[in-house]
């Protein structure tokens, strides 16, 4: 990513691209020597060019330690997402930068996509009427420079944020489950449900063990759906049918029917230039909130709600144990036949009898641990 932010920096109007910082001296060439910018070795080399802010595209493990460096030393900062590893982190960060009056932003880059951009103007418009669903699903290949968080942090960050930011609404509840498949410490893939503060249910796929890249969120409400591909950057509304049917069968049905659909044609920039530009004009006023950048505490909120996605599927409820086999039943003796012209039989065959099965015994849970369903953020 650092690589991104080095090109677009280095041609962002009204900002001198002074250097950057590679503790390994840049070993792929993010820089390329053509810009005529040195790669320093210290953040504390870059503090004394004495810059107005910085793009932190580090680990995540180390955004808290540069963060409050650049603070201490009234630098602004864009924080690449998560905001930090950990919601403690995250808000020591937001304290730092606020008590000094500092501008600081968090990367979640997919808020500017032009697709969810016309996606939450849409929404802010009423076009979709009552929202009662969010689904994202982002899946896609390993990226191997990923090395320090697993799959909530580094892919599902980006649908909590732009979940929240295109229905101005915050999480209330959610569940999780992960698996990891590809050996590494961290999870490879998640899947949340849960339901924001309005009731708006959601629900995220995101994974890193799928050869499909997708990149999909899709918004229904009672006027239909919208689809945005942040991929191609488009978006799509399939509205409610409004035809009157004269096939008796389907008239039956009472529910939504298929409408138009329409794909909608707007300006399409770079994500990332969008993103810098607001963050540079943040910088000139002094302010991030109103400026349309992500915000440190937006970006506290996100980790969060990640913190609350990684508890939930540790603590998810543990396998059904296996019924044990239901034995054979030995075959009853064979009724001797009656009579013929006999009213009452002699005898009356017993029934066969199945053993129930044992039911499942729940291990005992500690009573002051929170349920799935009590994970809120």
């Amino acid at each position: 990513m650092g690589r991104n932010h080095a090109r677009v920096l280095s041609s962002l109007d009204g900002v001198e691209f002074v250097a950057a910082v590679d503790p390994a001296g840049d070993p792929h060439g993010c820089v390329p020597a053509m810009l005529g910018v040195p790669v320093l070795r210290e953040v504390a080399d870059l503090l004394a060019l004495g810059v107005d802010y910085a793009v932190v595209a580090c680990p995540t493990g180390l955004h808290e330690e540069v963060g409050l460096q650049l603070a201490a030393h009234d630098v602004c900062a864009l924080i690449e997402k998560p905001l930090a590893h950990t919601p403690q982190a995250a808000r020591r960060l937001v304290h730092a930068f606020e008590e000094r009056g500092l501008v600081a932003g968090v990367g979640h880059v997919e808020r500017f996509n032009p697709a969810l951009q016309q996606l939450r103007t849409r929404l802010e418009a009423g076009e979709l009427g009552e929202v009662f669903q969010v689904v994202t699903r982002r899946q896609g290949p390993f990226p191997h420079r990923i090395a320090d968080v697993g799959v909530v942090k580094d892919l599902a960050t980006h649908d909590i944020d732009l979940t929240s930011w295109i229905t101005g609404r915050a999480y209330a509840s959610l569940s999780a489950r992960t698996v990891s498949k590809s050996g590494r410490e961290h999870e490879d893939m998640v899947a949340v449900v849960g339901s924001l503060t309005d009731g708006t249910m959601v629900s995220h796929l995101v994974n890193w063990l799928s050869p499909l890249k997708e990149r999909f969120t899709a918004v229904t409400g009672e006027r239909g759906c919208f689809v945005a591909d942040t991929l191609t950057a488009d978006l799509t509304f399939h509205a409610n049918g409004a035809v009157a049917t004269e096939w008796e069968a389907l008239r039956a049905f009472r529910g939504v029917a298929e409408g138009d659909t329409v794909r909608y044609a707007f300006p399409k920039r770079e994500p990332l230039v969008v993103e810098h530009e607001r963050f540079r004009d943040a910088v000139r006023d002094g302010t991030g909130e109103g400026s349309g950048i992500v915000t440190a505490r937006e970006g506290l909120r996100t980790v969060q709600v990640s913190a609350a996605v990684l508890a939930s599927a540790h603590e998810a409820a543990p396998a059904v144990p296996a019924v044990p086999a239901v034995p054979a039943v030995p075959a009853e003796p064979a009724v001797p036949a009656e009579p013929v012209g006999s009213v009452e039989p002699t005898q009356t065959p017993s029934a066969v009898r199945t053993p129930a099965p044992v039911p499942a015994t729940a291990p005992e849970r500690d009573p002051s641990a929170p349920s799935i369903a009590e994970h809120t953020a």
